[in-house]
């Protein structure tokens, strides 16, 4: 899996690397193929930006986040792609279980 880190007026530290990609192995739990990553750091007034964007063969996810620190502006980001996951990897059994509360009420 390709990594793609693209950065607006700062630069990419092998340790900011290495941090986004502890943060994305966590999503491997999911077991599912993350299809081209691709993260977008920027410096902002207020801190710092990230947005991340990784598509998977059930849909694309993407997540963006602010913070006034680099580290915590990743973190963020992967819980919100986490949550994706975790919705997108349930969305069917979710719609079984409404049909089958349907059927329950006729």
């Amino acid at each position: 899996m390709t990594l793609n880190i693209a950065s607006k007026q700062m630069d990419i530290t092998p340790a900011i690397r290495a941090h986004i990609e502890d943060r994305l192995a966590k999503l491997e739990k999911w077991q599912t193929q993350l299809i081209n990553p691709h993260f977008v750091l920027s410096k902002i007034p207020q801190g710092f930006s990230v947005e991340a964007t990784i598509g998977t063969p059930n849909g694309n996810l993407f997540a963006s986040a602010e913070a006034d620190d680099m580290y915590k502006a990743i973190n963020e980001v992967e819980v919100k792609l986490e949550k994706q996951l975790n919705k997108l990897q349930h969305k069917g059994e979710a719609r079984r279980a409404d049909e089958r509360l349907k059927d329950s009420f006729e």
